[in-house]
């Protein structure tokens, strides 16, 4: 399936700051699931954007802004085609002695070990003893349980964690966003040393698809390490096994490795941030504008500071 990506974010300043720098991380992946034909980027006011592939192979655009705004637009387009690969079945999954194997190569500890967001506490302890988080089966039914676990388990709410909120916030209220789902199964995972991952990316949504998660924003999900399967994607936001409708754009440890927009500026400032996602099939007609799905406001902050609301939560 082809799909067409339109990904705007406005940056507003009170009063006017005096330079921007940013970094995104906006272009879809091509890999042996997915190819991206085109990617166009565009940022006002006008800048020279470099390039360059970080660790974990994601494209990471760079840009500096000179001199004094009060606005920057940052518009990514892109056209990528999604294949639809096999659902993996239990009697190719492999055992927990190959994964153990696989493990003890050291290859994978990047994606074993706590990371920013994805940290063992208890709260996460309770939850793994109340869904009887262990290992049994084998892992690809074992992580499959765990996936519908935590759907069953925690309600879908937009809004109702920050973008650098901790895994024990949605614990404790049961309630969350995508990137507090995709944090609280990595951990898990990680908690039975199941290497995990996360995605940040798009969702294809349609009426009768009924996701749980937000059209108009950019969605979260997580990989993880199975053997004889590889990395195997579940979305436990809408209880799926990724499925073409699941458009990569970046991976890593956990989302302070991949967030859509991050940057300093200079000056003293109130910031507000808004974005809009659009994601339509090419053989459909063109999508109507949509308003910012998400709006945040930061209070004045000074250049040595990151926490410029220039970080956009995966709802």
């Amino acid at each position: 399936m082809t799909y067409s990506i339109r990904h705007v974010t406005n940056f507003r300043y009170e009063p006017a700051i005096r330079e921007s720098l940013m970094e995104v991380r906006m272009q879809p992946r091509s890999d042996a699931r997915q190819r991206c034909h085109t990617f166009l980027l565009d940022v006002t006011p006008r800048t020279n954007a470099m390039a360059y592939r970080d660790f974990f192979g994601n494209t990471i655009h760079h840009f500096d802004i000179p001199g004094r705004h009060a606005l920057i637009e940052v518009k990514a387009e892109a056209l990528v085609d999604v294949t639809a690969h096999p659902v993996p079945e239990s009697s190719g999954a492999g055992s927990w002695e190959e994964l153990d194997a696989r493990i003890s190569t050291g290859e994978l500890m990047d994606m074993l070990l706590p990371s920013t967001f994805a940290l063992p506490t208890e709260e996460l302890d309770k939850l793994a003893k109340e869904i009887r988080w262990e290992r049994r089966g084998n892992p690809f039914d074992c992580v499959l349980e765990l996936n519908e676990a935590l759907f069953r388990s925690i309600e879908y709410a937009p809004n109702t964690t920050e973008v650098d909120s901790p895994i024990d916030d949605a614990l404790r209220a049961r309630r969350g966003v995508c990137q507090d789902f995709a944090h609280i199964m990595i951990a898990l995972l990680r908690k039975q040393q199941i290497p995990g991952r996360y995605v940040s990316g798009y969702l294809f949504h349609a009426k009768e698809t009924h996701d749980r998660s937000s059209a108009g924003a950019t969605h979260a999900w997580v990989e993880a390490y199975l053997p004889s399967l590889g990395w195997v994607p579940f979305d436990p936001t809408n209880n799926l096994l990724c499925e073409e409708r699941h458009i990569r754009v970046a991976v890593g440890r956990d989302y302070a490795d991949v967030p859509p927009t991050r940057g300093v500026y200079k000056g003293e400032a109130e910031s507000e941030l808004s974005v809009a996602v659009t994601v339509s099939k090419v053989d459909s007609p063109a999508p109507q504008e949509l308003p910012p799905s998400t709006v945040i406001r930061s209070r004045p902050v000074k250049y040595d500071s990151t926490d410029s609301g220039q970080d956009q939560q995966q709802q």
